[in-house]
Order: C-alpha cells, then structure tokens, then sequence
C-alpha cells in the first residue's frame, strides 16, 4: 500500500508544532501501525532528515506508551487495541492518516508524538499503592475473597495507565485511569487498610496535576485499550465521599 501521513512534529515542549505530509510507500498490510512509523524514519535517516520521535516499548499491549491519536481517536480505530496492536490492514491503499499525540495541559508534547505522562506516575505515588504487611504469597492466597468481587478488581487492574481517557475527554479528564487503581484495592481486603487515605489523596493529587473533571459522556470507556467501564467511576465518587464522610469534612 502507498498512504499518505500527516504527522504532528513539535521540535521541544516551548516550539510551536504544525502538521507535516510524509509518504509511506511499500506498507504491507500485515505491519504494525508502529513498524510503518519504523520504516518511514528509516527513510527519513537515510535522507539525513530528523526522524520521527514517538514512544513505544513492548509492542504487545501492555506497556501503553505507545500514545498516539489516529485519525483523531486515541489508539486508533480498533475497540480495545493500542497502536502496536493496530495493523495496516486497517486502511486503504491511497488513504490518508493524521498521526498526533495527547493532548492535555496535565500531559505536555516533549517532542513530536512523545507526550510526558509522569503526572499519572504521581498519583499513583499519591496512594495507588498496598504499605501495609500482607505477608508473604501465600499468606495473601489464604485470604478468602468473593468471585465476584476478585474479578471485578482484575477487570479493574488491567488498566495500564495509557492516558487515551485523558487524550479523549473533552476536559482532560483522568477518572477512569483514577477509577480503575482505586477500585481493583478497594475491593479487596488488602486494601482496607488505607483506603479513605488512597481515594482522597489521588484525587487531590489529580487535581494539583492539572487533570479536568468528569462529565460522564463515555468517550474514554469507548478508546479504553482495556476496556475499563465507567461503572468504576461511580465506585470512585461513592468511595470518596464516604472517606469525606468519615473524615468529617
């Protein structure tokens, strides 16, 4: 296939960055939509041009720095599927494809199509954490927890902290990202402990961060790589105001 990329290229996070056309030429529809990007830098270091900076590591969906928005959807057209798992038999030959990154105030270009996502790092350092002794495996397999509430906190811990919720969300919302770390502790027993502490100190730190409120109109539930419902952020809001609550705010 022969496609025609308009790519978002920004020299650092102070210039003024614009879109460029490239042609991908020779693509093969069973190539990654991240070995394309591979293949048009390889020309463009041929040509003694500056290549295409973009984030990218496992490749296999897990990771989630692969952040990119295609042809204006967060990860690209496929439901429940990051950008190294997006494939070019996806598009036409002929068509075109605009490449950008996030963009939130909380998650700033750093150059091109990488984004500096630490601000989701320190929340999770706000409480997204267990800090008191649960023992060692085994002791913690020995604790017995409904089915139904085990799943529930694996469905919920699947999230990999991509940010395409925030990159989304009209406002730059990070609730489902906050939604899903807080709910998969506080629905198990380990997680007890701290959990009034952990949802009003992430929430806290995600405001300082710069992050927009929640106005539950869906879109990050709909680019999820994982699939996260925004049914935990309900749970989220419900675990907040029963820490404020019990805190007697």
């Amino acid at each position: 296939m022969r496609l025609n990329l308009r790519i978002w290229r920004q020299a650092g996070p102070d210039a003024k960055g614009r879109l460029e056309d490239y042609t991908a030429g020779n693509v093969s529809p069973d190539m990654s939509f991240l070995e394309m990007l591979d293949v048009v830098n390889e020309g463009l270091i041929r040509q003694g041009k500056d290549a295409i900076a973009f984030d990218s590591d496992c490749r296999e969906g897990i990771c989630g720095t692969c952040s990119l928005v295609v042809n204006g959807v967060a990860h690209g057209p496929d439901r429940g599927t990051t950008v190294c798992q997006l494939h070019m038999r996806r598009f036409k030959d002929g068509e075109t494809i605009t490449i950008e990154p996030w963009r939130a105030k909380a998650i700033p270009v750093i150059k091109d199509l990488v984004d500096d996502r630490t601000a989701l790092d320190r929340i999770i350092a706000a409480g997204g954490f267990v800090s008191v002794n649960c023992g060692g495996a085994p002791d913690g397999n020995a604790i017995p927890i409904p089915k139904e509430l085990s799943e529930a906190a694996m469905d919920s811990a699947a999230c990999i902290g991509c940010g395409a919720c925030v990159a989304a969300c009209k406002n730059a919302s990070a609730h489902l990202f906050l939604s899903a770390k807080i709910s998969h502790l506080a629905l198990l027993p380990q997680g007890q402990v701290e959990r009034h502490r952990r949802v009003v100190t992430m929430i806290d730190q995600a405001d300082a961060e710069g992050f927009g409120s929640c106005s539950n109109e869906g879109e990050c539930e709909a680019v999820c790589p994982k699939e996260i419902p925004i049914s935990n952020i309900a749970r989220m809001t419900r675990e907040y105001v029963r820490a404020l609550l019990t805190a007697g705010k």
